[in-house]
């Protein structure tokens, strides 16, 4: 049922709260442990680089696997219910996270996180869109992207500190008392919201079908710098892919009660809107993945010092993101968009042209990283409004969960990419000569995003 017409204001901006604040830490966390990685290999010596590399992969994977019967759940089972069972998941795992004692339990600790954050996710933004009428529903969206912005600006600076002060477990640890304020919160300040029409068995031989065959697509992307392209891994992986998704999707074409409804695709705007969702991720995360272990390895600069450098661009980008929203609200979604796309082609030039061997904070970071900041600010949260304009609300939660896979797939695909682009450069030379390459791959993509939206997307009736 939508909410769009009944629900106070008051209840839809402790919606936006709540959902804001939750999706804050899950983006905060996924920041941070990038700088926790040294510490967790000394508290760990005798656990392998492979195996410590699965701190992460194993979250990936998880997320991906599950967002699609976790949009299925939360429309059948109740919006407001899955969103709190995966934010108590998600908390419990990272007090498990916190308190491993060794690589394993760990890894084993972050399989839970992802369970939580795959359930969460698609329930929060159903939340979120069923609280708002559709009038300001661009601007919700807005602020609620805004929050992973500023999750984004401050986790290098924060995930510093942290290990700095209190030690790798802290960058878990610092999650649990927020959930367990967004908990404390939810069941009163949160309207429930169900899919009507919503079939209540779903196919269940899709769900193994598209969770393990994601999963595998997932597993070979993130895999692929170690293994190698031509490897049995490799190539098993994304066999199963394959076989998998592609059996999925010809059993949902024909099941009565399918655990995703691909007729969304047949919405202009919600087909268009995920072909701009993976140009976008692949060339955003392509760039943002390598360019601090540059300036730490070609520019010299530390941990904490890269994060500081790097936070202007995504603190842009959290506080015009609700400004954004707004203008999507007048204007739609389409020359944001547009605008976000020439934005990132802007940047990617900038750094082309003026970044080098050499540190220079303010032409070669400064400026190339506020042109990204605009670019983050026209993209992430307005991809999330233009494939979700047209969506009618019993399925926003299904449509979600497909939007978000397919990022999550297209944000592997860009970090496997420039990873595989830059390799393991020796010089400060050959760093260069890789992070240029990535940087002509974003650009290119960016244009693909700019003119996608100018000539694909549908405009307002």
């Amino acid at each position: 049922m939508s909410t769009d017409a009944t629900t106070p204001p008051s209840t839809a901006y402790r919606t936006l709260f709540v959902t804001s604040l939750v999706g804050f830490m899950v983006a905060l966390e996924i920041t941070v442990i990038a700088l926790a990685r040294d510490e967790i290999a000394q508290a760990f010596p005798g656990a392998s680089a492979a195996t410590l590399s699965w701190v992460i992969t194993a979250y990936n994977i998880g997320v991906a696997s599950v967002l699609l019967p976790a949009g299925w759940m939360a429309d059948r089972f109740g919006r407001r219910r899955i969103f709190l069972w995966g934010l108590g998941i998600f908390a419990a795992g990272s007090l498990l996270a916190g308190l491993a004692l060794s690589a394993e339990l760990l890894i084993a600790a972050r399989v839970v996180q992802s369970l939580g954050g795959a359930l969460q996710f698609p329930a929060g933004l159903a939340l979120l869109l069923t609280a708002f009428p559709i009038e300001r529903r661009q601007m919700a969206i807005g602020v609620w992207g805004g929050m992973g912005g500023l999750a984004a600006a401050l986790g290098p600076s924060v995930g510093g500190l942290l290990v700095d002060a209190l030690g790798w477990r802290s960058v878990f640890l610092i999650s649990v008392p927020v959930a367990v304020l967004a908990l404390l919160l939810g069941p009163t300040w949160l309207a429930e919201s169900r899919g009507d029409g919503v079939a209540r068995r779903v196919d269940l031989v899709g769900v193994p079908l598209a969770s393990i065959g994601v999963g595998a697509f997932v597993l070979a992307i993130v895999q692929v710098s170690d293994w190698g392209w031509n490897t049995p891994g490799t190539i098993v992986a994304t066999a199963t892919g394959v076989v998998l998704v592609g059996s999925f999707i010809a059993r949902s074409r024909r099941h009565p009660a399918p655990l995703f409804d691909l007729g969304l695709f047949r919405l202009r705007s919600y087909l268009v809107g995920n072909l701009g969702a993976v140009v976008f991720a692949t060339g955003f995360f392509s760039w943002l993945i390598v360019l601090p272990e540059f300036l730490q390895r070609a520019w010299g600069w530390s941990v904490l010092k890269s994060g500081f450098a790097m936070a202007p661009g995504p603190m842009v980008s959290s506080m015009l993101a609700p400004v954004a929203g707004r203008l999507a609200d007048r204007f739609g979604t389409r020359p944001l968009l547009v605008t976000g796309g020439l934005f990132g082609v802007t940047a990617t030039l900038l750094h082309l042209a003026w970044t080098g061997t050499e540190p220079d904070y303010v032409m070669g970071m400064l400026i190339p990283g506020l042109a990204v900041g605009l670019c983050a600010a026209c993209g992430f949260a307005p991809l999330v409004g233009a494939a979700m304009r047209d969506v009618p609300p019993p399925r926003y939660a299904m449509a979600g969960a497909g939007r978000t896979t397919i990022f999550q797939l297209s944000i592997a695909l860009g970090v496997a990419a420039a990873i595989g682009i830059v390799g393991r450069p020796t010089s400060p030379d050959e760093f260069l000569s890789g992070m240029r390459w990535v940087w002509v791959l974003s650009l290119a993509l960016f244009a693909a995003q700019a003119l996608l939206f100018a000539t694909a997307y549908p405009r307002r009736d």
